[in-house]
């Protein structure tokens, strides 16, 4: 079990809170108890997630999140005797699950990286110009966008008024909430308005897009529902209440950060890396845009302005080409050989589309350095900590470079980085990071999404009894 900060002194209501995070490539049920007065918690049930490959697509395995997901709560709730109040889920963006006339999932959702987007995101663009689209919206023009999605999707011939719900909320509607699209996620898909924090009539219209189609937008810790069905029937399950905290990960792993102070950057470093700092309103500046900041919605009114960094997707990457060439090697294995290794004698530009897409990723690195006159890195086994060595330093220049192009257009000064998520215990990049940008490191939770989606319950739960 792990202690929390005293923020999460006891409420009246002792009851147990849960927390759902989906992670692209593991989810977690954990359990918050209050011990003695003292807030702990407890990772209870943790499962696989990947995607899968089915006719030269990629999806979701829907029924396999659903499954873990409840063998998460059971467990749960043979453990919280004194009941469980409130679940709340958090996950990924982007994705979302199309719903038939009974609310029923019409397929296995895509996957974001799936390669349907690229034509979908050229043709979205010659209805409306990426930088109109920008102006609405302050999102940083991603394939993976739910709006290039949806527009694929119509490609595809599925009907516009087809009713859709992204991942994190489906678990919520399908544990008996309602159909609600929680706003943090909401602003992911690229078709949130920035002035009015609702579906941009404008963005939809110029995609031929159904507005009815979408969810309404909510606020994080708005309650949406009871838990519902055979798992109301668990003792400690009964009268639960299902809370959209603050849906989207990234917005939880920020609201779990413990800092009160206003000059700080952060990194929220996993598969993807998120590299920025909260700023009061939005900044969607021409120059914003051409730099890739994005301004997504964050709690307390806040507004998450950064870049998305292709993270250690590119090590995972090598990692599993490498067990398929019969060389398995941990993260820890890793940072080790990499240390040792000598400095790259260039950086990799990790903005390369192709770094983006799986499949024998130390071929796609030597294609990228081959492009640009370097020379390939053998790919042999023993070249593996070359390789690992290569992907930390270019993490950390292309840190250094997003850190101050974010100075240099909102004037914020951050005298501190705070990284949370599976980075915040990679000692190497951790180092390279303040070395290279010369501002101190403070790591965070390595699950702080966890922390904010039970920090946002919290805030709940506590405000609804006032």
């Amino acid at each position: 079990m792990n202690s929390l900060p005293p923020a999460f002194a006891a409420p009246e209501d002792q009851r147990a809170l849960v927390a759902i995070d989906l992670g692209a490539e593991s989810c977690r049920v954990s359990l918050l108890r209050w011990i003695d007065g003292q807030a702990r918690t407890e990772l209870v049930h943790r499962f696989a997630n990947a995607p899968i490959k089915r006719k030269g697509e990629m999806h979701w395995d829907l029924q396999a999140i659903c499954m873990g997901v409840e063998q998460g709560l059971r467990q749960c709730g043979e453990i919280a005797t004194e009941g469980i109040a409130s679940i709340g889920v958090d996950g990924w963006a982007v994705d979302y699950v199309r719903l038939d006339a009974q609310g029923r999932p019409l397929s296995d959702p895509f996957c974001y990286r799936d390669a349907r987007t690229a034509p979908a995101f050229q043709a979205v663009h010659r209805r409306i110009g990426i930088e109109r689209l920008y102006a609405l919206t302050g999102i940083q023009p991603l394939t993976i966008n739910t709006l290039y999605q949806l527009y694929a999707d119509a490609m595809a011939g599925i009907p516009a008024q087809t009713p859709w719900i992204t991942l994190p909320e489906y678990i919520l509607y399908w544990l008996g909430g309602e159909r609600v699209a929680e706003y943090t996620n909401a602003t992911h898909t690229g078709m949130v308005d920035l002035a009015t924090k609702d579906w941009s009539r404008e963005v939809f219209e110029a995609a031929g897009l159904d507005r009815n189609a979408a969810p309404r937008i909510v606020s994080p810790g708005t309650e949406v529902g009871r838990l519902r069905g055979p798992l109301a029937e668990v003792r400690a399950l009964h009268n639960t209440r299902l809370i959209a905290p603050a849906c989207h990960d990234t917005a939880s792993a920020i609201a779990g950060i413990a800092a009160s102070e206003d000059d700080w950057a952060y990194i929220s470093s996993g598969t993807w890396s998120l590299v920025g700092a909260l700023i009061d309103t939005p900044c969607n500046t021409e120059e914003a845009r051409q730099k890739g900041f994005t301004n997504l919605g964050a709690t307390g009114n806040k507004i998450c302005f950064h870049k998305n960094v292709n993270g250690m997707w590119v090590l995972r990457q090598c990692m599993e080409h490498w067990a398929e060439q019969g060389k398995a090697w941990t993260i820890a294995e890793l940072i080790e050989a990499a240390e040792r290794a000598a400095a790259p004698d260039a950086m990799l530009d990790l903005e390369d589309g192709d770094l983006m897409f799986a499949g024998n990723m130390p071929a796609r690195i030597n294609a990228q350095r081959l492009r640009a006159g370097m020379s390939a890195i053998s790919e042999s086994p023993d070249n593996v900590p070359e390789f690992a060595s290569l992907i930390f330093h270019s993490l950390v220049h292309k840190y250094a470079q997003v850190l101050e192009d974010m100075r240099k257009i909102t004037g914020k000064n951050p005298t501190s980085i705070s990284i949370v998520g599976g980075g915040s215990r990679n000692d190497l990049l951790n180092r390279l990071t303040e070395k290279a940008t010369g501002t101190k490191v403070r790591c965070g939770e390595v699950e702080s999404s966890t922390v904010g989606n039970f920090k946002v319950q919290l805030g709940q739960l506590t405000n609804s009894r006032c």
